[in-house]
């Protein structure tokens, strides 16, 4: 049943009556508690500010005034307490999911959304995410096909790295992050001279490095989060290894810096779009953040904050918050947006602005190196 509150009166015939709000439910999940809860919390908070904006307008759909309202589950950044997460949400409700974070959990639940009719746009960059065959799914960020390729080719031709070593933490982000590199690197002429693999809970590298210094990489390419890529990177410069790390867009954190301390000096990371103060509409967001929840804006919020508004544009303009009825306005979308001028999926789901920007610390602080392609 479709939750009913009244939140305004009006005046017909002399008579008060009750103006009712529908609630439309969108769904929620992420690691909220444990190692990864602050991406977590970082898209939420991004989600939470598309929301509290667009019902600030007062939406309408079908002449009455609706209520979007977010319904929030922790899913541990586990695949089993995944697909129970995404059950439970589509049991409560919702018409559209804004999740999950990890490509890992997104992967199994989306099976569960797309049973059920329910678009899905999440955080997930694992290719596989989006090639399942459904029709529900869509992306935040670029795939790991377009970062992992445009890091390996990158590494290999403006850096001039050919002789590089790989680890992933055999997490469907990494691992696959690590994939793409790889093939991009290759392609690109260069060679990977060793390739390895951990877990996404280890913090000891140094059998694994020891390794990997025996043949002498000019490069490591780390797969995988700022937890393991920390004291990755410590272990790296105590072994004497002369080799920098690269990663992916989980490693681009100010907390890594925080973590590795001044062993960080050096790491070369990629992330999906532009930076925050180059975004169309950065500097405005940046305001509106700051002022909402009194800190700096992170790595994920904007595009949670973009996925938010494109999915209830979607049901605006279908004048209809029923999946079977805005899917199709939401796979044609074509809105501007904080991170993008244009914000649109290709037949898979798929992002098609694909920019890539690359980082380096430098000085403690990550500093812009290049953005790679985008439209």
């Amino acid at each position: 049943m479709k939750k009913i509150i009244i939140t305004s009166l009006l005046m017909t015939s002399g008579m008060v009556q009750a103006q009712p709000t529908e609630e439309i439910k969108l769904g929620f999940a992420a690691p909220l508690t444990g190692a990864q809860a602050k991406y977590g919390k970082d898209m939420q908070n991004g989600l939470i500010l598309a929301i509290e904006n667009m019902n600030s307008q007062k939406p309408k759909i079908n002449n009455k005034e609706v209520k979007f309202v977010l319904i929030s589950e922790d899913d541990q950044a586990d695949p089993k307490s995944g697909t129970s997460v995404a059950q439970k949400l589509v049991d409560s409700g919702i018409k559209g999911m804004l999740g999950h974070f990890n490509s890992g959990t997104s992967i199994p639940a989306s099976a569960i959304y797309s049973k059920a009719g329910i678009p899905q746009i999440a955080m997930a960059t694992a290719p596989e995410y989006t090639h399942q065959g459904f029709k529900t799914t869509f992306r935040m960020m670029t795939s790991d096909t377009q970062q992992g390729s445009v890091m390996g080719k990158f590494a290999s031709t403006k850096l001039g790295y050919k002789k590089l070593a790989v680890i992933d933490d055999r997490t469907a982000y990494g691992q696959g992050l690590a994939d793409e590199f790889e093939k991009a690197a290759k392609l690109a002429g260069a060679s990977i001279v060793r390739r390895e693999f951990t877990n996404d809970k280890a913090t000891d590298f140094k059998a694994i490095l020891t390794n990997i210094k025996k043949s002498n990489p000019q490069a490591i390419f780390y797969g995988g989060a700022e937890g393991q890529a920390a004291p990755l990177a410590q272990q790296i410069k105590s072994l004497s290894i002369k080799a920098p790390l690269l990663a992916g867009e989980m490693v681009k954190t100010d907390n890594f810096i925080n973590l590795a301390g001044k062993d960080s000096e050096g790491s070369i990371a990629s992330l999906a779009g532009l930076p925050l103060e180059k975004m169309p509409g950065g500097a405005n967001y940046k305001t509106k953040y700051e002022k909402r929840f009194k800190s700096s804006v992170e790595t994920y919020s904007p595009y949670a904050y973009d996925g938010a508004m494109v999915l209830m544009h979607a049901m605006l303009k279908a004048n209809s918050s029923e999946p079977a009825k805005y899917l199709s306005i939401l796979a044609a979308s074509a809105q501007s947006g904080v991170t993008s001028n244009k914000i649109s999926y290709d037949k898979f789901g798929d992002l098609k602005d694909s920019s890539i920007s690359i980082y380096k610390v430098v000085n403690g602080k990550w500093t812009v190196l290049e953005t790679i392609g985008g439209k």
